[in-house]
């Protein structure tokens, strides 16, 4: 295992984390996604005012309107995340929200005209066949949560469609100057919608400061640079494929921190749904390289 490798490993296992630090929070969802999301634009914005200086010309306010519906998506990405995997276990919840690349073809199908193929529509089935398992368990037995499921499952797709906006402006002049706008953006509105429940945030919480700072440092920052980082050194398949392994990291810390020991159920509905998104991820094809 080379250092790229493992740079691969370690972004996805900073991902991971995001579940095990949700849980461990006290913090109401909509307050812990602003702050969240507002101390990660905070440590990164040296590197927009870096690019900003760099391009100066390029950058303009059509490029911060364009930012305005993906922080808007994020947003409400951040809150449901935070909302419903409190409610299920963190291998469970990591699962469903990684369940993107079956979600991804079809987004980027209407938003930018890409082909489906008929492997991904039946990638997409048996990945859902696994979560109608898990869903079915959950209905049947004690200890589920079918709201929690739903709530992961929106999202997904709430960050699905994030990431295919992405892809749709990915014409700015610098990566750091969609990101940075968008999680400040983002960051706001949470907080707008945080107002009603404020009050209730442990301002002297060293504890509560800990964990909001960890998830925007390990996950939003180091873990998300990480995986943009392997998508530079491998095929892009390989990376969304890998990245599903978060719910394998999230299980473990689950179980040494929280006692978490999911139903033999699970195994196999996380099965299906691997091999789903397996067979959905290799049916995309890859892009040609970009001329330089």
């Amino acid at each position: 295992m080379n250092w790229r490798h493992l740079a691969l490993l370690l972004g996805i296992f900073a991902c991971s984390s995001a579940a095990i630090m949700i849980k461990a929070s006290e913090t109401h969802p909509v307050v812990l996604s602003a702050m969240r999301l507002l101390l990660a634009a905070a440590l990164l914005s040296p590197l927009f005012w870096i690019e900003r200086n760099r391009h100066q010309s390029a950058y303009t306010r059509e490029h911060l309107r364009r930012s305005f519906v993906p922080a808007l998506v994020l947003a409400l990405h951040f809150i449901s995340w935070a909302w419903g995997a409190r409610m299920i276990l963190a291998a469970q919840a990591t699962l469903i929200v990684n369940l993107v690349p079956i979600a991804m073809p079809f987004f980027l199908h209407h938003l930018v005209g890409e082909r489906i193929n008929s492997r991904e529509i039946i990638g997409t089935i048996i990945a859902l066949a696994g979560l109608g398992v898990l869903s079915l368990r959950d209905a049947l037995a004690e200890g589920g949560s079918l709201l929690g499921n739903a709530i992961c499952f929106s999202s997904m797709l709430l960050f699905a469609w994030y990431l295919a906006l992405g892809r749709r402006n990915r014409d700015f002049p610098s990566l750091w100057l969609y990101v940075v706008p968008v999680y400040a953006l983002a960051g706001g509105l949470c907080l707008l919608a945080a107002l009603p429940w404020v009050h209730t945030f442990a301002v002297g919480s060293a504890r509560e400061w800990a964990l909001m700072a960890g998830l925007a440092c390990i996950p939003t920052i180091i873990g998300h640079s990480l995986l943009n980082q392997a998508m530079r050194h491998f095929r892009g398949q390989l990376v969304s494929l890998a990245n599903v392994g978060q719910f394998v990291f999230a299980g473990i810390m689950g179980w040494f921190l929280f006692r978490e020991s999911p139903a033999a159920t699970f195994y196999f509905a996380s099965l299906l749904v691997v091999s789903g998104i397996a067979l959905a991820v290799f049916a995309t094809p890859t892009p040609p390289p970009r001329l330089r």
